[in-house]
This record gives C-alpha cells, structure tokens and sequence, in this order.
C-alpha cells in the first residue's frame, strides 16, 4: 500500500482531502504540495424530502414501527454484525423498533443471514439486498427514523451526506474521519464501534425522543456541506500548484 500511495502521491500536483484524518496521513507522503480540507458535499441528487408515512407506503412497510436503517453495499468493515448483535439487545428485542439494511452484498452474506437466524431476529430486520437505484433512496431514507453507520473502519462515508441531506440524525462510530462530520448529542450520535455502545445509543435515541431536536440541528448543519465550497477548494488547490 505504501508503495502505490507514494506512487500516486508522487503524480499529482495537490490534494482536496474529505476528512482532517486523511490530511494528516498526507505528511507521511509528503510536505511540501498544496493541500486542503473541504467535507464531502451534500448528495442533494436523490430526490426530496417527503412523510414518513408516504415513503412507508411504498417500500410496504407497517407504519406503527419505528425503523433504523443500514445503508449502501455490505462489505465486512462496515460492521452490519455489530449492528444486528445490537438489534439483539433484550431492550430492542421488546422495542417497536426494526431495522432496514438496504444494499447488495460486497461480502458472504451468510454469516450475516446466520446472526439473524442465531437471535431470531427476523421479524424485526428487514433485508432489502438488491441493487438500489438512485430513483428509490429517497424511499429508504424518507422512511427511516434513525440512520446508523457502525463501521469498524473508514474514512470518511457518502452516506452520511446523503442523510444530511434528507434531515435524518445519525449514529456513527469513532473511526477514521467519520466522527468529524456528526457532531456528538447535536445531529445524533457519536460510539466506539461496539455492540453495547451501539444498542444503548438507539434505545437512548428514542427514549429521550431527540430526533426533532437533532433534525433542526441537522437543518443549521448541513449548510457546511455546499458544492461552492467544494468548488473553492478546487480552485485554491490548483491555482497554488
């Protein structure tokens, strides 16, 4: 990996990093070429915002539950058994609460599909494992209460900018430059990537009834994540080069 990333740092002229964690590991590489930070801009190309209730109604989904949901393809670091063992907290187990995972597999779908069987927990996650196209990700984020991201690596994620987008509050996890773009208790919550801290961060979540407070939080937020700034980012790092 260092030799291709030298490689590739080598050929270019500056950088625009999505996360204060990927400009820090910039220096191991190099000093001295022209480098800036600017978050990942909104996904607003997903279509609007619309009723719960609406969206339910076509994804079929029983309007008296509350829904969590796991979003985008299933690939091993991104911790969909830690949120299925969390979905097996007796607390949720007796909740109203289910869980969407919306996405293809990137991975064997079977240890996860044997966690589910494990915890008999089929009534309460919903598998919707084919390709989403961009006309239906509205539906699913339209839908949801609550988007969770309980990585045990990463960067930085789109997903996080879609829910922004559609004024949903989140829980992430303490990894790479995620925690950088949900500011802990104001637009939901920030975990270690363990099952415990996971499931107590859902029960809290609905227990203190946060989610009105999160989305006007949510709504001041995501004014950060503008296409202009991601165009002046471009514009200052190339005019430095």
């Amino acid at each position: 990996d260092k030799m291709l990333s030298h490689y590739f740092v080598n050929s270019v002229d500056g950088f625009i990093t999505m996360s204060h964690n990927v400009l820090n590991d910039l220096s191991q590489f190099n000093k001295n070429k022209p480098r800036r930070y600017c978050p990942h801009p909104l996904y607003d190309n997903f279509c609007e915002i619309e009723e719960k209730t609406v969206a339910r109604k076509k994804l079929e989904l029983d309007p008296n539950f509350k829904y969590l949901l796991f979003f985008g393809f299933i690939r091993d670091y991104k911790g969909l058994d830690l949120l299925i063992e969390a979905m097996a907290d007796e607390r949720l187990k007796a909740s109203d609460i289910k869980l969407l995972v919306a996405g293809e597999f990137y991975a064997d779908s079977k240890p996860y599909f044997d966690l589910i069987t494990h915890h008999e927990l089929e009534d309460q996650i919903i598998m919707s494992n084919d390709f989403i196209p961009d006309d239906k990700v509205a539906d699913y984020f339209n839908a949801t209460d609550l988007v969770v991201q309980p990585y045990k690596d990463a960067t930085q994620s789109g997903v996080t900018q879609i829910a922004y987008h559609f004024e949903k509050p989140m829980i992430t996890t303490k990894v790479g430059g995620l925690s950088e773009m949900v500011p802990d208790g104001k637009v939901g919550y920030v975990v270690e990537p363990e099952v415990g801290e996971i499931a107590n961060a859902i029960i809290k979540f609905f227990k203190l009834k946060k989610e009105h407070d999160f989305i006007e939080n949510i709504k001041i937020e995501k004014q950060k994540y503008s296409w202009d700034k991601m165009l002046e980012a471009i514009a200052t790092v190339a005019g430095d080069s």
